[in-house]
């Protein structure tokens, strides 16, 4: 073991000679300079599995050099179609991206699958058993599977997703299937990640359709009741049908219902031949949709001389403070205050000159900013960039509560400073 291991770091290595035929796995925080990025992303756009792997786990794990890499990959990410298949445990989401998978490979296309599953709220581990449901397409180069612990987020899928599939896209994978966790009614983050939702739903959920009509119901760009060669397929069917035709006023057009047999392959040409469609038909720039979904109203920021003093006010109101903290970069003491699914977050300034400071001098106390909560800060971030909106920060910076942060100017949004949250670091 020690003769594996000399002189040598390895960021992902197994080793079975000396662990009584047991695999052990090694991971370590391996150093990655500028060079060895350069390299890796290089033989990364040229298909090599074993950069993309190493690419990903630096991304996921948030090793050293994960954001240079990130950028590298946003700069040269194709445009891979991302499919999210969501739905209840059981639904047998796991056999339908094998199978939709196995279709797209068949077209002569290049398929990635993320594959989500729950880990252990004692030992933090995950079993990764979609991996073993669909381990025959692992020999295939043509599709890449990366198996991804939930690590306790909720909403089916972890912050990591989307940096993940930017390092796949980069990769030339020209599709990319997202599985979520087994998800209940409110769990439906993968809408606002990928470009179609799939919603999977099988016979024998009874009522529940009618509970997660509130939810998950209202995020399917198409449905699928799987398992259709059970009984009460049909029935369930008409359920979706109706429910939508119910709410059809607010949602607008009935979204299609197809059956499969994902054990089979039954319908799946069906499925793919209506998701082909329905890309084709899509507008070519969507990403104004996608923000919308995305986006979230995440606190008020309110300038304050003395939070001691302001906080008196809420107190009688019912807000209590539920966190102080001093974020030194920016010269500020702050206090957050939950109100209703949102916050208010005082800013008391630590010197004058600073830049809460020089705002209570000029305008005195009151409204700051308005904060809004992305899923793809980065993202957001280049996108604004691109697009030529005036920002205040030249990057995405760590802020209260370890949430990464940038300002957009006021002269870009109506003379109101705009604070862009995303996931904590």
């Amino acid at each position: 073991m020690k003769a594996c291991l000399h002189r040598r770091k390895y960021a992902n290595a197994s080793f079975a000679a000396s662990s009584g035929g047991v695999i052990i796995a090694l991971v370590s925080a391996e150093e990655t300079d500028s060079a060895s990025l350069r390299a890796m992303i290089e033989r990364l756009r040229n298909g090599d599995l074993r950069a993309l792997a190493r690419a990903i786990s630096i991304v996921e794990n948030r090793a050293s050099g994960a954001q240079e890499l990130l950028a590298e990959c946003k700069r040269s990410a194709g445009k891979a179609v991302k499919i999210g298949v969501t739905g209840p445990p059981g639904a047998g989401k796991s056999t339908l991206v094998d199978q939709m998978a196995r279709w797209l490979h068949r077209q002569g296309e290049k398929v990635g699958i993320i594959a989500i599953d729950p880990s252990s709220p004692y030992t933090g581990g995950a079993l990764l058993g979609d991996r073993i449901r669909m381990q025959e397409l692992t020999a295939d180069s043509g599709v890449y599977i990366r198996s991804m612990a939930s690590r306790g987020a909720v909403g089916g899928i972890t912050p990591a997703v989307q940096d993940v599939c930017d390092v796949i896209a980069a990769s030339g994978r020209e599709w990319i299937l997202i599985e979520t966790v087994g998800v209940g009614q409110d769990e439906v983050k993968i809408a606002s990640l990928a470009d179609l939702t799939v919603v999977v739903l099988v016979p024998g959920l009874g009522d529940d359709i009618q509970s997660l009509k509130a939810g998950l119901m209202e995020i399917a760009d198409l449905f699928v009741v799987n398992k259709s060669d059970c009984d009460g397929a049909a029935r369930v069917v008409a359920e979706i049908l109706a429910l939508q035709e119910l709410s059809g006023a607010k949602r607008g057009p009935i979204v299609p219902v197809l059956q499969t047999v994902a054990t089979t392959g039954t319908g799946i040409a069906d499925l793919m031949g209506e998701i082909v469609r329905q890309r084709q038909h899509a507008p070519k720039d969507s990403s104004h949709i996608s923000w919308a979904k995305d986006l979230k109203l995440d606190h008020l920021g309110i300038a304050v001389k003395n939070i001691a003093d302001s906080r008196k006010l809420y107190e009688v109101l019912g807000l209590a403070v539920l966190h102080e903290e001093t974020v030194e970069h920016e010269q500020v003491h702050t206090a957050m205050l939950p109100i209703g699914e949102s916050r208010l977050e005082l800013l008391q300034p630590l010197k004058e000159d600073s830049a809460i400071g020089r705002f209570l001098q000029k305008r005195g106390e009151g409204l700051h900013h308005i904060a809004m909560k992305v899923t793809d800060i980065d993202r957001m971030f280049a996108t604004l960039q691109a697009k030529g909106v005036r920002l205040v920060s030249d990057k995405v910076r760590v802020g209260a509560g370890g949430h990464r942060y940038f300002f957009v100017h006021p002269s870009s949004a109506g003379g109101v400073l705009i604070e862009i949250v995303g996931e904590k670091e």
